[in-house]
């Protein structure tokens, strides 16, 4: 894709990692579930509502790139340290930091054009996520659980989804919410075996080097707890079961690409680790079919 863009516009849109797209899909997928699930509570104005789901899609596309652009300019030192980000645009010299803030300027303006689209409730909501957004890139510098500052931020969706249909927090969001929670506490463990030697030479911290050989074990934990917080989601939110059939079908069938996933992910293998890390779009597709599927029939 950075290819067909103008030569001067290809560091931005790296900077954005417009050119690895399953960052954007984890931190869509809440937000779509939210939509989905919201619409098989039962009440009739509540059907599915896709211009809702262009406008969340649109939306990650461009406050995934924010984070990044954040991200980046925070740790731009540790960046150039590290092999596999030491090519990125700041660390590699291509933007400068004044250029990176102006761009951060452009797509906050973005974000926040697509969030007045929606309901007061949701743009309050959306707005608090931001404290998320600024304080995530500084967690690895003082805990060993920079995931689960992940997991909150990336999860925000399934509020702010829920809010834009219902014009509240109810609590199938709330449980839907902690189950993503969760998800990303496994998946971004994975992720994190990555750079576990480099980060652990320059300071970095993650769960990954806390975990350590234990890893597989808490992971198995961590997502666990997940699917059986979409258990409650859904528990909570369709009124009959067996109309909701779609989603426990899809829910099952989560849950055992999850327990493959983990059982066949080799932690020594960088290449293996993000294989199974980008897996968990596939998991998240899953259960949004089964999410719409149900709706469709609520």
């Amino acid at each position: 894709m950075a290819r067909l863009l103008p030569k001067g516009a290809r560091p931005y849109s790296e900077l954005m990692r417009l050119d690895r797209p399953i960052g954007t899909w984890l931190l869509l997928l809440p937000g779509w579930w939210a939509l989905a699930l919201a619409a098989g509570s039962g009440v009739p104005s509540t059907r599915l509502n896709w211009w809702y789901f262009a406008l969340f899609g649109l939306g990650a596309i461009v406050m995934r790139g924010a984070g990044c652009v954040v991200n980046d300019i925070v740790d731009r030192k540790f960046d150039a340290a590290v092999a596999r980000t030491a090519a990125r645009p700041i660390p590699s010299g291509r933007v400068s930091v004044f250029r990176a803030l102006l761009f951060l300027a452009i797509l906050a303006g973005i974000g926040l054009t697509i969030l007045l689209q929606f309901n007061r409730t949701a743009i309050i909501v959306g707005a608090a996520s931001l404290l998320l957004v600024a304080t995530y890139p500084f967690m690895k510098r003082v805990t060993y659980w920079p995931q689960a500052v992940l997991g909150l931020t990336f999860n925000w969706g399934a509020l702010l989804g829920w809010a834009v249909v219902h014009g509240r927090i109810d609590p199938p969001a709330i449980a839907l919410y902690a189950a993503g929670f969760f998800w990303t506490l496994g998946y971004d463990t994975i992720y994190a075996h990555q750079d576990k030697e480099d980060d652990a030479l320059i300071g970095v911290r993650s769960t990954a080097l806390l975990l350590a050989g234990n890893s597989r074990i808490w992971i198995a934990g961590f997502y666990a707890a997940a699917i059986l917080l979409l258990a409650v989601a859904g528990w909570l939110t369709y009124t009959e079961f067996a109309a909701a059939w779609p989603y426990w079908t899809a829910l099952g069938l989560g849950a055992l690409h999850l327990s493959m996933q983990l059982m066949r992910v080799n932690f020594d293998s960088p290449v293996d680790c993000l294989r199974k890390f980008k897996a968990n779009r596939d998991f998240g597709i899953i259960l949004l079919i089964g999410m719409v599927g149900a709706s469709t029939l609520a």
